[in-house]
């Protein structure tokens, strides 16, 4: 991960040495994710839900080919609470069975697992095209608590 620290603003007559990031396609599998960012947005209604709230999360999922960002919305609607439910879940938030008031502040940072699938779609130019889209937000796994016996070391 980027140190913020050490990173600056360039300049308008600053060098570039950095290529761009490469896109990488992951296989369609479940996989570790960290949320990166996360924002507030608005979403105009569409033929199968009205207007309302979302949340844009970017979604970081590193492997040994490198690095993918999934953008991912949730929608904030009676509709999609199971989404919801299964996100904050998935970040360790919400516990299966009780309710929650969701904390966006404590979104950024937080780590989870998830499936991920491969989208086809056409872009503009009529180009067919492929990118990776978060199917499903896993439950955590419980942790062994590490057990102890009295006298061994």
């Amino acid at each position: 991960m980027t140190n913020l620290m050490n990173e600056r603003e360039l300049g308008w007559d600053d060098e570039i040495n950095k290529e761009g990031p490469e896109f990488i396609l992951l296989p369609a599998g479940d996989y570790d994710f960290e949320v990166i960012s996360f924002e507030r947005a608005r979403h105009n209604g569409s033929e199968k839900m009205p207007p309302c709230n979302k949340a844009i999360l970017k979604i970081k999922i590193e492997t040994v080919e490198g690095v993918n960002i999934i953008q991912h919305s949730l929608l904030l609607h009676q509709r999609t609470e199971g989404f919801l439910s299964e996100f904050f879940t998935s970040i360790g938030q919400k516990k299966k069975g009780q309710p929650l008031k969701m904390n966006w502040n404590l979104v950024i940072g937080a780590k989870g697992r998830c499936k991920v699938s491969i989208r086809d779609w056409v872009s503009n130019s009529g180009d067919t095209m492929q990118s990776n889209e978060i199917k499903k937000f896993y439950e955590p796994k419980e942790s062994a608590a590490p057990t102890f016996t009295p006298g061994s070391f």
